[in-house]
């Protein structure tokens, strides 16, 4: 039978608190979970209605932040400003030939690219 989700996207963060208050604050994600862990804690979260939800997770010490994942905004115009409120260097948004994006990071290095959906 073939795979017919994503569910979850391992993010490697170093302090899941800092991580969680960005994710919230920042990006007006939701909290999915927030269960003890042997290692952590077990953070998912998610922006509101979707079905994939990002594990904050800190017992990787040695794991590369993500690169390059990509996620939909109705407005990257907000988001920009969002963004920049909160202090968070951006790059964008621009036209490109599939569409406006708009680049960043987040405090632990995994980088997003933004398409406006």
């Amino acid at each position: 039978m073939p795979i017919s989700s994503i569910l979850t996207v391992t993010v490697p963060v170093a302090d899941q608190s800092a991580a969680h208050d960005f994710y919230t604050r920042v990006l007006d994600f939701e909290v999915r979970t927030d269960n003890p862990f042997p290692m952590g804690r077990w953070l998912t979260v998610a922006p509101k209605g979707s079905a994939t939800t990002l594990l904050l997770a800190s017992w990787f010490p040695g794991m590369a932040p993500i690169g390059g994942l990509v996620v939909g905004a109705p407005d990257l115009d907000a988001l920009a400003a969002r963004l920049g409120e909160h202090g968070v260097a951006f790059d964008g948004p621009s036209e490109q030939a599939w569409g406006r994006q708009l680049l960043f990071h987040d405090p632990d290095g995994n980088g997003f690219v933004v398409s406006q959906a």
